[in-house]
């Protein structure tokens, strides 16, 4: 599936793939606003300052990148395709001490960072879409989208709408084979599950998984195991329940996270899901830069869901003093945006969320999740029921 290059010629790829940004000497002197290209085909602004920022970090990517091919020559190519300790206190009891040290091993080289030129194959085995795909046939994707081609439907009229809205101005997603072939994952997806269908922010999900996939079908089944496995159920559906519910769990962790902000905000009448729903919905991928979203993405496909809420709560966290002397909504969204579009180092961002918001288990989101039900069913339900009344009227 990644070809047949040797594990050196795969390094000296890794290492090509990430360069050196130079601003000119006018632009560092003025200390100008520069743009330049991300390692994903993206136009980035930003200062000198972020740009030795990105410096910084590539430069770490690539120390990382030896500590990755130091353990695949040491513990062998797919070392770390063994069950993950956190799936349960029997399995953890279970595990060998081997499998345990390789387990907590990984979790720390996760955090730190996948290197660019393994991400696919590693995303690809740990989410679980490498078994996903292996239950279905090896013909599934091409049937679908052969069998889906010239239906016309609300999704994907909606897909169609939304194509050139998708990153407008990247080198090949903002083009007519880019578009086409984000169509075929969206609206291959769209049949394959009709509950979810297609839900605006898909776009910029399988866009990014395409560019880092490299291959249609591996982004599709990657966009699978997200929606169906890693993500709580009906984040989606049209009625977006379940992104309601993360709403309203994730009001109630930074309250318990960060009070002083959460106070001041309540102050403020700041509702949360201004800024937090286009970062559900779209997993940081509008909101970051494209490098420090993959980061984010390495820990999501990893660890699951609950590092969206870490990831969301450092935000307010790292600009707790700002937010806290905000007069007004829009000074926060402001604030919120500067934050999390500057965002170039994805070290400062994850040892934030991890280190500073301290630990979340999914066990403990799961039972909010659960508490919140009932509240956001009956919200949607009086919705729906207003509605119609006013149907019922304008007859």
């Amino acid at each position: 599936m990644y070809g047949t290059q040797s594990k050196r010629d795969l390094a000296l790829e890794f290492q090509s793939q990430i360069p050196i940004l130079r601003p000119s000497i006018h632009a560092r002197r003025a200390n100008l606003t520069v743009k330049f290209q991300d390692l994903y085909g993206f136009t980035v602004e930003g200062n000198v300052d972020d740009v030795n920022v990105l410096n910084e970090v590539r430069e770490k990517v690539r120390q990382q990148g030896r500590v990755w091919w130091a353990l695949e020559a040491s513990k062998g190519a797919n070392w770390y395709l063994q069950p993950s300790i956190s799936e349960g206190q029997s399995l953890k009891a279970s595990l060998k001490l081997s499998a345990m040290a390789n387990a907590i091993t990984l979790k720390r080289l996760i955090r730190k960072g996948i290197p660019p030129v393994l991400r696919p194959k590693i995303w690809f085995s740990l989410s679980g879409a490498a078994k996903k795909k292996s239950t279905a046939p090896d013909s599934y994707y091409n049937d679908l989208t052969k069998a889906v081609e010239g239906k016309v439907t609300p999704a994907t009229r909606q897909i169609d709408h939304d194509l050139p809205r998708t990153f407008p101005g990247h080198s090949w997603l903002d083009t007519p084979e880019g578009h086409a072939t984000l169509r075929r994952v969206l609206v291959g997806y769209s049949f394959r599950d009709s509950d979810v269908g297609y839900c605006q922010g898909l776009n910029y999900v399988a866009a990014l998984l395409l560019l880092v996939m490299k291959t249609e079908e591996d982004a599709f089944w990657m966009l699978a195991v997200l929606l169906e496995n890693v993500l709580v159920s009906d984040c989606y559906t049209t009625n977006l329940s379940g992104c309601h519910v993360e709403q309203r769990v994730f009001k109630d962790l930074l309250a318990k996270k960060c009070p002083r902000i959460a106070t001041h905000l309540e102050a403020l009448e700041f509702d949360v899901s201004l800024v937090a729903t286009e970062w559900f919905l779209c997993l940081f991928s509008k909101s970051l830069p494209s490098e420090t979203t993959l980061r984010v993405w390495d820990v999501l496909f990893y660890e699951g869901a609950k590092v969206l809420f870490h990831v969301a709560l450092a935000f307010f966290k790292m600009k707790e003093e700002e937010l806290i002397h905000s007069h007004h909504v829009g000074d926060v969204i402001n604030i919120l945006q500067k934050t999390t579009h500057h965002l170039f180092d994805p070290d400062e961002l994850l040892t934030v969320a991890f280190d500073k918001i301290g630990s979340m288990t999914t066990n403990t989101i799961s039972k909010q999740r659960k508490k919140q039900e009932p509240a956001v069913m009956a919200e949607l339900d009086q919705r729906l029921r207003r509605l119609n009344s006013l149907k019922l009227d304008d007859k």
